[in-house]
């Protein structure tokens, strides 16, 4: 759902602000492009479905039914399967959220980002911290155990303390699920901006390791559980969509600018492709009207790639550093290719084992505790061995 009532300072998603939204025509397409793409898939079992955005509180409740209506009616969707609606605390009223739930929601993550009016003007969110904290409690209590609130840290002229006292805020309020995401200064955004343009602070980022490290520290003294490098939970709310990109798992994007990774067997297709869909909504819509679905960019992806990534360059690898079971995922991929005798032998990953980031034993690969921050510095050298091989 690419739609928005305003553009936050930090975002660069695909995203529109428009006066107007023909919803019957969007979700209609919605619901065409699901059906096409399920088909071309031949898939038999849905496991998760994830409404993003944009912001997909925005739709109906009768758009988000129609479009699982369609999943339902083209695969199997099992009773009870994990349906995600990403919401915002301004359009996330109880009786909303509760028709949501009627629409076959049944988790939420809510775009929190802050509980200080300060730091959310300075993000541009349109809602307050006592607004957050009402659908946070709103949707608690509609969705016990399965509501996930998302914070934003490293923020210009935030202090240590500040996070500190907002994370412990958070604590107080969230439910079994917390994903917590360093702001990322993206080009084109009026946050970067203002950063680089020397009107706001970067923040150091010695200061930015310590508030994630701090962060982890307070989340698994809180009974959570790390188990992937933004994502806390407890009580057994792992996110079971979060965990099927990690997984590697194939996915289907339906929507403006959404991005796939599935073999097109109805295509006559036999290996996994990356598929990008229109970025433009009127463009997509126009395409999906035309032929079905609106995908505009089609990659065939190589046995490296498939090893490698699922939804970005080396997001397998990330997976297997940070999963108990990454020796046996490994396996998956790579048969005749062991992980100790990929990143045993001396190379990038033995030295970075000597340094002390990395861990290689029976359980697979992955990254020590203090390594997690540096992640994405350790991985290049990981795939630049990988690939060698």
């Amino acid at each position: 759902w690419p739609y928005c009532r305003k553009r936050c300072s930090y975002c660069n998603f695909n995203k529109y602000v428009v006066p107007a939204v023909d919803e019957a025509a969007v979700g209609a397409c919605l619901v065409r492009e699901a059906r096409t793409l399920l088909r071309l898939s031949q898939v038999q079992s849905v496991t998760s479905v994830f409404f993003g955005g944009g912001t997909p509180s925005l739709a109906s409740p009768g758009t988000i039914a129609a479009v699982l209506e369609a999943i339902a009616g083209a695969a199997h969707l099992p009773t009870g399967a994990e349906v995600t609606l990403e919401a915002n605390p301004s359009s996330a009223c109880p009786q909303r959220l509760a028709s949501f739930r009627v629409a076959g929601v049944n988790r939420l993550s809510i775009g929190v980002q802050s509980l200080d009016d300060t730091e959310l003007r300075l993000l541009g969110r349109e809602h307050t911290a006592v607004e957050a904290r009402g659908a946070v409690e709103a949707a608690r209590g509609l969705f016990p155990g399965r509501t996930s609130i998302d914070l934003i840290f490293g923020l210009p002229m935030q202090s240590q303390d500040a996070w500190e006292q907002g994370l412990e805020a958070a604590l107080g309020l969230c439910d079994d699920h917390i994903s917590l995401y360093q702001l990322t200064l993206e080009r084109g955004t009026a946050l970067a901006a203002q950063v680089w343009g020397g009107r706001l602070p970067a923040p150091p980022q010695d200061l930015l390791a310590d508030m994630y490290h701090t962060a982890c520290a307070m989340l698994v003294s809180a009974g959570f559980r790390h188990y992937e490098v933004s994502n806390f939970a407890r009580k057994g709310a792992v996110s079971t969509h979060n965990l099927s990109y990690w997984r590697a798992e194939q996915y289907i994007g339906v929507g403006p600018g959404a991005h796939g990774r599935f073999v097109p067997w109805g295509d006559g297709g036999c290996s996994r492709e990356a598929r990008v869909q229109t970025l433009e909504p009127d463009a997509w819509m126009r395409e999906v009207q035309s032929r079905g679905h609106g995908t505009r960019c089609r990659v065939v992806l190589s046995p490296l790639e498939h090893m490698g990534a699922s939804t970005a360059p080396l997001l397998v690898m990330e997976w297997v550093m940070t999963s108990t079971h990454g020796a046996q995922r490994w396996g998956h991929f790579s048969p005749h290719l062991s992980l100790q005798a990929m990143f045993g032998a001396p190379g990038e990953a033995a030295e970075l084992q000597r340094q002390g980031w990395l861990v290689l034993d029976s359980s697979g690969l992955r990254c020590r505790r203090r390594g997690l921050a540096l992640l994405d510095s350790l991985l290049p050298s990981l795939l630049c061995q990988l690939q060698r091989a």
